[in-house]
């Protein structure tokens, strides 16, 4: 889920950008220091929107920079247990897919990916169901439910897990014949 949330900082802008004005400086370091970055319990920042700064900026003794109390609302990829999402297969393994969920990827196990025994081919890169014959590939379009959000300690990491194993979850696909299957019965 994608939500604007407010943030409230102490902006060090260096002699550098002293040339420019203060709200394009600031927006400057701002995305520097946080798009791309991954709080934890909050998200992945995906992007600066708009911010107020206080004209007047503090000096520390040595050091040539100003810095401004500024507050500033960002975009934030924040997922949720149990939300469900759509993704592109983005890597296809042995052990399961990565499924891109627009600026993360989210992992599925292939025990995850139907009621059906998954095997990895490794010569067409493909995941088989060995019962149903259905097939997943690179670039398929999923819908899957996130069943667990992780940070991790050591590095700025979100991991997020997937499940299809669910009616109306799958490859796009099957949902469509599962649907026209449900309307014809």
């Amino acid at each position: 889920m994608y939500k604007i949330i407010e943030f409230e900082d102490i902006v060090r802008v260096p002699p550098s950008l002293f040339n420019r004005p203060l709200k394009e400086a600031v927006l400057e370091v701002l995305r520097e220091e946080y798009e791309g970055q991954i709080i934890r319990d909050v998200g992945y920042i995906v992007s600066i929107l708009d911010l107020q700064v206080s004209e007047l900026g503090h000096l520390v003794f040595n050091d040539g920079a100003l810095y401004h109390k500024t507050k500033f609302e960002a975009l934030v990829f924040s997922p949720q247990l149990q939300e469900i999402v759509e993704g592109e297969v983005a890597l296809v393994e042995e052990y399961g897919l990565l499924v891109r969920l627009g600026p993360v990827d989210g992992f599925i196990h292939k025990s995850q990916i139907f009621d059906d025994f998954f095997s990895y081919n490794r010569d067409q890169n493909i995941m088989l169901g060995s019962k149903t014959g259905r097939i997943l590939r690179k670039n398929d379009k999923v819908r899957a439910r996130i069943v667990s959000i992780s940070y991790g300690s050591r590095r700025q990491i979100l991991r997020i897990g997937l499940t299809m194993r669910q009616p109306h979850l799958g490859k796009l696909e099957w949902i469509e014949q599962e649907l026209k299957g449900e309307k014809n019965a």
